[in-house]
């Protein structure tokens, strides 16, 4: 992708572009090709260029407010930070997080706080089917949301549903999410079928959203397949009828025949979702936050995505996966990560202009200011597992589409703010490829102190162009991993950031990684509460009792105005206000 075309969203709120090279802020003294003593001179002063296009000769006079002249700082370099906190975590009355009146009181703590990032995982409807336990990162499909979200609250508001209608609130201080759909599911259900029967404004939108061309697409395809899935109830797509599986449009026409009430319902939750969550973005720009997203590379199988574009992935004659992802051994597992999500087959991407992956990215920027994508090291080599293995130790590194891929998005979409989680096992070619489209790449200070000087993560090492983060969801809090770290690198710490065993260790990474000259600092909510290892939000290589950490119900954000002040003059002292 061309360099000036990732520069920062068509739809986003005044914030720092996050990649491109710093423009001068000014030109002087460049000589003309003469043998003159004497030369033009141009100079920028903020926003009004100021230019003296006299002969200017070597001793005399320059401009009288040539004493004014001082460089100004470029926007696009503004330093900032953010907190990471997935809508899910909020407290709330129904055993989840929403999109109601709680994330609206985030939002104004985070303005009080001085942060202008807001970092969420995905939002894509956390996978129900395979063991995922409510992970973002295995969803039904890439590009729809997550329907427990909806607030309930917002629904009496619309007039969808009647105040007596909420259930009896549920003091949780983890999500249940098998327990929560029990609850929600069916009143989000009953909204949707209220919409649908609806006339007015709200049913106009709802019908303006389904024949949005920028969303139809996919919806449909996730329609049909959530139709289908509730029809047939096994364990993936391919153990479906061959006319199903296989898209015969008799077979499709059938579905929409016999699951038309349900096909129409399905979009109607996710209008309401797009509803609910675009009325919290908007509320963010106007708060001055800009809200960064989080996109896997890779998607399930069991997906609408994976059924609907088979040409596009790895897969047999037969629609079965024939390599699957994963990571080599790790410091998070000894055997790998074996991930078992379909690879791609990027050569039959790049001959098709890459038209699934600039849908999912044109649906992004629908939903986000900014966006992450996750193991952004795939699209340079990425590691394939054999679909019968059992470790993925086992497999073998093959080559990514490289720029291609980005140049192919740049020419479709244009600007964009990408951010590349460039984690693990990082090669040249991952590097060079994140430079070559200007992205910025990714330092967590956990992983700093356990190695030589030479060690990326800390802060000396850091670049300007960076996000860095006290911790990511995959790591533990600051507390949990400071109490069973080592000795000898909790001495490291210590030294390092002068500090002694009695000061406050979340408080003093969060000051650590606010000081870097990262023009990004991100800081899980829980380490601004100064949380312990039970408020961890994922163990990677595990599969249950992830996804589940909730703010605690006592903990309201008009009660946090004492951190918000705090980290407010952190962020003062560091020049990210």
């Amino acid at each position: 992708m061309a360099i000036s075309s990732f520069l920062s969203l068509m739809l986003a709120p005044p914030s720092p572009k996050l990649y491109s090279y710093s423009s001068l802020s000014s030109t002087c003294f460049k000589p003309k090709p003469t043998t003159s003593s004497s030369f033009p001179c141009q100079f920028q002063n903020g926003n009004v260029s100021t230019l003296f296009a006299s002969t200017v000769g070597v001793g005399e006079d320059l401009p009288v407010d040539y004493g004014e002249w001082f460089p100004k700082p470029d926007p696009e370099n503004r330093r900032r930070a953010g907190v990471l906190l997935h809508p899910t975590s909020f407290r709330g009355p129904h055993g989840i997080g929403d999109l109601g009146d709680e994330a609206f009181r985030f939002i104004d703590w985070l303005h009080e706080a001085g942060c202008s990032v807001w970092q969420v995982l995905p939002l894509v409807p956390p996978g129900r089917m395979a063991n995922e336990d409510g992970s973002p990162y295995s969803g039904q499909d890439a590009n729809c949301g997550n329907t427990l979200l909806i607030s309930l609250e917002e629904l009496v508001k619309d007039g969808l549903l009647m105040k007596e209608e909420l259930p009896k609130p549920v003091d949780a201080d983890r999500v249940n999410y098998s327990a929560v759909a029990d609850l929600k599911d069916p009143l989000i259900t009953k909204a949707a079928e209220r919409l649908i029967l609806s006339e007015g404004e709200l049913k106009s939108q709802l019908e303006a959203f389904r024949r949005d061309p920028n969303i139809s697409g996919w919806l449909e395809d996730a329609a049909y397949f959530a139709a289908i899935d509730d029809s047939l109830n096994t364990f993936s797509w391919y153990d479906w009828p061959e006319p199903i599986k296989n898209r015969h449009l008799a077979a499709l026409e059938e579905i929409y025949q016999s699951k038309k009430d349900f096909i129409d319902k399905f979009i109607a939750q996710q209008f309401l979702f797009q509803r609910q969550w675009r009325k919290v973005r908007k509320y963010a720009q106007m708060k001055g936050i800009s809200i960064m997203g989080d996109m896997p590379i890779y998607v399930g199988y069991h997906s609408a995505d994976v059924w609907a574009n088979r040409k596009h992935f790895s897969l047999n004659r037969n629609g079965f996966p024939l390599l699957v992802s994963g990571v080599p051994p790790d410091a998070f597992s000894e055997t790998g990560q074996l991930w078992g999500s379909p690879l791609y087959d990027w050569k039959a991407m790049e001959k098709d202009g890459f038209s699934w992956w600039i849908c999912r990215i044109r649906r992004a920027q629908d939903l986000y200011d900014e966006f992450r994508i996750d193991h952004f090291r795939g699209f340079a080599g990425f590691w394939a597992v054999s679909s019968e293995a059992k470790v993925a130790m086992v497999g073998r590194w093959k080559v990514g589409p490289g720029k291609s891929i980005f140049d192919a998005i740049s020419r479709a979409v244009g600007k964009i703010n990408l951010i590349a989680e460039d984690l693990g096992v990082i090669t040249e070619d991952v590097v060079q490829l994140r430079k070559s489209i200007g992205a910025p790449g990714m330092a967590v200070l956990q992983f700093a102190f356990g190695s030589g000087a030479d060690n990326p993560h800390l802060p000396h090492n850091h670049e300007c162009n960076q996000f860095v983060y006290t911790g990511t969801h995959d790591n533990d809090t600051i507390r949990g991993w400071w109490d069973i770290l080592k000795q000898e690198e909790k001495s490291n710490v210590l030294k390092y950031l002068s500090i002694n065993e009695e000061d406050d260790i979340s408080w003093s990474l969060i000051q650590a990684v606010l000081s870097s000259v990262a023009r990004t600092a991100i800081i899980p909510m829980q380490d601004v509460l100064g949380l312990g290892n039970s408020a961890r939000m994922n163990i990677p290589a595990t599969q249950f009792g992830n996804w589940g950490w909730r703010m605690s119900s006592s903990m309201s954000f008009d009660s946090l105005e004492p951190e918000a002040t705090k980290l407010r003059n952190m962020l003062s002292m560091y020049g990210r206000l």
